[in-house]
């Protein structure tokens, strides 16, 4: 396996995962509270309708020529990327508050035992809550498997490391019976949006015709470069925070 192989098995594992916890959380909360037979049957629909997504996007994807799918791809990782790094950074900052995945699980619970009853029919809160939550995390999975997978002509790879890192994610939620609190989801937020904007650069930079000084090599500097100013951000906004109650308790 190359290097570029790996960088994108770990991506895709690590930002496959933090969905999964996302979504386990949700589906857990109108399991226990509600229906497990709706709540498993809105995941299952929501399964087939990101199966059916993929299936029409990947050919298409493929189907590109190169160094315009590059463009499209880098593009995309930058968004996506950025977007994750960026949240990362501020709660990493004290900026912004840090998911909790007990909290969330209680407000879920909450919501669901706070909703009509279900009867003995069809539980559609259930089902609904569970569809929507499965659906929304699976496309930013189905996301980054596609990207990843097309600009590498390797999408069976990325589409494995995702499956792996979902069925952990179940394997370990059913285990506990409980939402993955203890899983440090920021961290692996600020990793993968450090991966998916590395790639980024990376892909989009060769996509607008330039070449990399030693090909692949050259992630293993983009990575820790983006990771080196992420970390000096983080830095720097917390001595902005500490500095601005100080000066306003002064003025």
């Amino acid at each position: 396996m190359s290097g570029t192989e790996l960088g994108l098995a770990i991506s895709v594992f690590l930002a496959c995962a933090v969905e999964a916890v996302e979504a386990l959380t949700i589906v857990l909360a109108v399991g226990i509270t509600r229906s497990w037979r709706w709540a498993l049957i809105g995941v299952a629909a929501a399964a087939a309708a990101l199966a059916v997504i993929v299936a029409a996007l990947g050919p298409a994807l493929t189907a590109l020529p190169l160094n315009a799918l590059r463009v499209v791809v880098g593009a995309l990782l930058l968004v996506f990327g950025l977007q994750w790094l960026r949240k990362a950074v501020l709660r990493a900052a004290g900026l912004k508050a840090v998911r909790d995945e007990a909290q969330a699980f209680a407000a879920e619970t909450d919501a669901a035992r706070a909703a009509a009853g279900a009867g003995a029919g069809f539980d559609g809160y259930a089902f609904t809550i569970a569809f929507k939550g499965v659906l929304l995390e699976g496309l930013e999975v189905a996301f980054i498997v596609l990207t990843f997978g097309a600009n590498q002509h390797d999408i069976g790879l990325a589409a494995l490391a995702a499956a792996v890192a979902v069925a952990v994610v179940i394997a370990t939620g059913v285990a506990v019976r409980a939402p993955l609190a203890r899983v440090p989801e920021n961290a692996m937020k600020f990793c993968v949006g450090v991966m998916l904007t590395s790639f980024g650069i990376f892909w989009g930079t060769e996509g607008a015709g330039a070449s990399w000084p030693g090909g692949d090599a050259a992630l293993l500097v983009i990575i820790p470069g983006v990771l080196v100013a992420s970390l000096g951000l983080v830095q720097w906004l917390r001595r902005q925070h500490a500095v601005a109650p100080a000066v306003g308790s002064t003025a």
